[in-house]
């Protein structure tokens, strides 16, 4: 069992979680990019946009619960941080029966609208014929994927990030190795094309989540419910409503910052596609440039949530600190190694003698920086969750992505040209970074409370 993060050096600490973090989220992004080869480059355009589609739709639905899952992140760090194992247990069973029911009505639900839900997006008739069994199969991976998500959260939130990595490892691997063999079939195996793609995670997703429950139960965690316990997971009123209201929040934010790409990429095509192939080049590279900013945020949410339920509130401040300053490390070092090489990287994401390359590393030079100013907000706002105020960050988000930022790409073009929409980017981010500072320093955010005396019984 690892160690409540109340007493460990933070420094340490910090790295020792974050890094497992930034490398599952590394490998989730490739595991996106597997499924994206395997499809684009052998079963054509048509389909892969077809499968856009249907992960575009995926990601909504995801978001959607997302949120719960990090509510009963914070809920179980602070109470192991207050070293109420009873309240943790009693946490993970309601968090545990909610996700399982809103999973299963998920794919009950998308079964049989999955054909409207694809025209309702707009997609076309041959992109939406390819696409509805992909996404039924998907819809039928739900409860595993998002059980998997649930269980990996439960796990950080008592300081262990390394066997949520290992499962996830798991779980890239064997969906980089099923991909193929569902596809394209072997032996009396048929092959099923893209349903085959989508059934590759239903089976990844359900042994990497078999195999996590496995060594949950073989390690006799204290979070483990056996049937001797299985009164935890009748759902608490109390426990639920918190989880609702503070994991809702937190599940928006991933909805603003998805709708607010849609928008930018609309302001983009206008002008033209060679700057939409510089722009989707570019985007490749960002992905993986903000992960340790996410990673680090991550980190920095569960060791103050607690140091929150423990009391020790000068350790909460110095997890600030210090998860700002690994932030600008990590990062720092990315951008500076993409821009010492940003002709050979973009490169590789645009054809042959691409007209877009110069576009996109002029654009890039722009934007990269701003990351750096997102990332300190992105921590800031990890530490400000950790007690359970929500809002404020998501507040914060809003204002400067949806009042800033898209304002600022559309209303300076007349000025600025195309450069309006990349200088938006930087510009935002340092308003997100003065918010968040000017909050995190004089807010109301430590008065908050998620262990009040309706949820702290034990």
């Amino acid at each position: 069992m690892h160690q409540p993060l109340t007493h460990a050096p933070i420094g340490r600490a910090l790295l020792r979680f974050s890094l497992p973090l930034w490398g599952g989220y590394v490998l989730q992004s490739l595991n996106t990019s597997v499924n994206a080869f395997w499809i684009g480059r052998h079963l054509g355009e048509s389909a892969l946009s077809a499968a856009v589609h249907a992960n575009n739709l995926l990601f909504a639905l995801i978001a959607l619960v997302f949120g719960i899952s990090q509510a009963a992140n914070l809920l179980v760090a602070q109470a192991v941080g207050a070293g109420r194992w009873a309240l943790a247990r009693r946490i993970t069973g309601s968090s545990a029966s909610l996700f399982l029911g809103m999973s299963l009505l998920m794919a009950a639900v998308g079964w049989p609208l999955a054909a409207p839900l694809l025209g309702a997006m707009g997609a076309a008739p041959a992109t939406a014929a390819l696409a509805v069994d992909y996404l039924r199969v998907l819809f039928l991976a739900l409860p595993p994927m998002l059980l998997l998500i649930f269980v990996a959260a439960v796990l950080r939130g008592t300081g262990d990030s390394r066997t949520p990595f290992v499962a996830l490892l798991g779980v890239a691997l064997g969906d980089a190795l099923l991909n193929p063999l569902f596809i394209f079939g072997a032996g009396p195996l048929p092959g099923l094309g893209m349903a085959g793609s989508a059934l590759a995670t239903l089976v990844a997703n359900s042994l990497g989540l078999a195999g996590l429950l496995t060594w949950l139960r073989w390690k006799r965690l204290p979070l483990w419910i056996g049937w001797r316990q299985r009164r935890h997971l009748r759902p608490e009123p109390a426990l639920v409503r918190c989880l609702v209201t503070k994991g809702l929040p937190m599940g928006l934010q991933m909805l603003v910052v998805s709708l607010s790409l849609v928008l930018m990429l609309a302001l983009i095509n206008a002008h033209g596609a060679q700057v939409s192939a510089a722009y989707g080049a570019a985007l490749q590279l960002w992905a993986y440039v903000q992960m340790p900013a996410i990673a680090v945020a991550s980190a920095c949410t569960t060791i103050a949530a607690q140091n929150v339920g423990a009391g020790h509130w000068p350790r909460v401040a110095r997890t600030a600190h210090a998860g700002v300053a690994c932030h600008l490390l990590l990062t720092g070092a990315c951008v500076a190694l993409i821009l010492a090489c940003d002709r050979s990287v973009l490169a590789l994401f645009l054809p042959e003698d691409s007209t877009a390359l110069e576009p996109a590393r002029h654009l890039n030079r722009i934007v990269l920086g701003s990351f750096m100013l997102l990332g300190v907000s992105s921590v800031l706002a990890g530490v400000v969750r950790s007690t359970g105020a929500v809002l404020a960050p998501l507040a914060i988000l809003t204002l400067t992505l949806w009042g800033l930022r898209l304002p600022l790409a559309w209303g300076l073009q007349p000025l600025w040209g195309q450069d309006a929409l990349w200088w938006s980017f930087p510009l935002s981010a340092l308003a997100s970074m003065l918010l968040s500072v000017a909050h995190y320093r004089w807010g109301s955010w430590r008065r908050s409370r998620l262990l009040d005396s309706t949820t702290a019984q034990s």
